[in-house]
């Protein structure tokens, strides 16, 4: 198999991009795990195949580093928008479709939709938030984000046995009402440099509980994402950067 590819990021929560609209490929899930690989593959977050869509502009099919399939993902969103060099486009995803915005500046604006559940729950003792924006969200808030060790408990969360179908876990410190701290472990992937979707889930949470505004900027390690979480629809605006990296080919695989 030959592949032509695109390697994009949004603030770091990197992407390999595969425009399959013609169906010229199918992806097994070994193909994935070693596309996805950082030593003996590309290397990615998430693995992103485009196809058509009767709906929208294109369909993004999203692959996690393990070859399993997430539902929404608001950076590779961006990116994508960002691939369509269209002032305004609709991308259709398994969770529903997601209309962008390029805004002036280059940045992208994503309407994410509402969230489809919010819930206070209890995880080991511990309070939480879980946020459905289409995949599963669970967020803790912290009051100093730099002592939790986000690889260890992210992996036990996603795990749990309260998740049976396993979730994305945000850790976040509240720094003012219209500033927040975030970082991410994502189900499938582990940590990552942003997550926009984490994100969104996260504003939810935050000014649900009244400890934030609800629009905010988002601090995640890779970057700032701004976020507004809409009075009128409950629809959460995201506005952030996407970048190019590199085009390739891969040869075999």
């Amino acid at each position: 198999m030959t592949l032509q590819f695109r390697k994009m990021h949004g603030l770091g929560n990197d992407f390999v991009i595969v425009d399959n609209r013609d169906f010229s490929h199918a992806f097994t899930a070994d193909q994935i795990r070693l596309i996805a690989h950082r030593h003996f593959g590309v290397g990615c977050d998430q693995f992103i195949v485009l196809e058509p869509s009767a709906k929208a502009d294109v369909f993004m099919r999203i692959y996690n580093p393990d070859a399993s399939e997430a539902g929404t993902c608001g950076n590779a969103t961006r990116c994508v928008a960002h691939l369509l060099e269209r002032s305004e486009c609709t991308i259709e995803t398994v969770s529903g479709i997601l209309p962008c915005e390029r805004q002036p500046d280059g940045q992208i604006t994503v309407d994410m939709g509402a969230p489809r559940s919010i819930e206070d729950i209890t995880v080991d003792s511990r309070a939480a938030t879980a946020v459905d924006m289409g995949n599963p969200h669970c967020i803790f808030f912290v009051d100093d984000l730099n002592t939790v060790k986000v690889e260890a408990a992210g992996h036990l969360v996603e795990f749990h046995p309260q998740f049976p179908n396993r979730t994305n876990v945000e850790f976040v410190q509240i720094l003012a009402p219209d500033k927040i701290r975030m970082r991410v472990w994502e189900r499938g992937a582990g940590v990552t440099l942003a997550c926009g979707s984490g994100a969104c889930a996260t504003i939810v949470a935050a000014a649900s509980k009244k400890l934030s505004n609800r629009k905010a900027e988002l601090l995640l390690d890779g970057g700032s994402l701004f976020l507004d979480w809409r009075d009128g629809d409950g629809h959460i605006l995201m506005t952030g950067p996407a970048a190019y990296i590199f085009d390739g080919t891969l040869k075999a695989l």
